[in-house]
């Protein structure tokens, strides 16, 4: 029998390893699966390299991994925003990397990585410091570079709901990012607001299909 539900957040997390490469949904608060990552703070794992949209703010989530000294480089396109405090005081030590990825370019790469293809020419910061050291095409006479497909060791996603068998739906903007970074890791460990018993979700509104979530963890409420 397919048996993907955890007892908890932190059965959840169990192998996350130091230098683990960790895909983190959400855009804002929203689909941000709060509950695994202070989880993960608790668990431990060090020298990590996190790709979410944001490097975090107001002490809580990314911003609380950051702060506890567990992040070694952030891969994001939006590393400052208000109260993002925890990330920039430690980039401005030099005690933090960052990777700084245009958003559209940020969830193509992804996506790429999980649908597994090695990368892709964009247009996309051609000209800029973002295209340093990539290679260059001219595709029907424009400028493009070359982007390389993001995987990772893991995936942290929220979902509204979810079964045994890992299937998930999303609740409106909480969907963001989720059902892409699912895709493109070794392991996607998804916090659920509610489960389901097997059946109940029907298959025309799946948008994560359970071959791409290994555990689910009840957690949390909508967002």
């Amino acid at each position: 029998m397919i048996q993907k539900i955890s007892s908890s957040v932190t059965e959840a997390l169990r192998d996350i390893t130091d230098g683990s490469t960790i895909l983190i949904s959400g855009f804002g608060g929203a689909g941000l699966p709060i509950y695994l990552l202070d989880a993960l703070v608790e668990q431990g794992a060090k020298e990590l390299t996190l790709v979410s949209n944001n490097a975090g703010n107001q002490g809580v989530g990314i911003a609380k991994l950051i702060n506890a000294g567990h992040v070694k480089k952030m891969v994001c396109s939006f590393p400052r925003q208000p109260e993002s405090g925890a990330f920039d005081d430690l980039y401005r030590a030099g005690k933090i990397e960052l990777e700084l990825v245009p958003q559209g370019t940020l969830a193509e790469r992804i996506r790429a990585g999980g649908a597994g293809i090695g990368g892709f020419y964009t247009p996309t910061g051609f000209g800029t410091e973002l295209a340093a050291g990539k290679d260059t095409r001219v595709i029907d006479g424009v400028n493009h570079i070359f982007e390389k497909a993001i995987k990772a060791d893991y995936a942290l996603i929220k979902a509204d709901k979810g079964d045994r068998w890992g299937n998930l739906v999303y609740h409106g903007t909480g969907r963001n990012f989720g059902p892409i970074m699912a895709t493109a890791a070794r392991c996607t460990i998804a916090q659920v607001n509610e489960i389901v018993e097997l059946g109940k979700l029907d298959p025309e509104i799946i948008v994560t299909p359970g071959i791409f979530v290994k555990r689910v963890v009840l957690a949390g409420g909508k967002s």
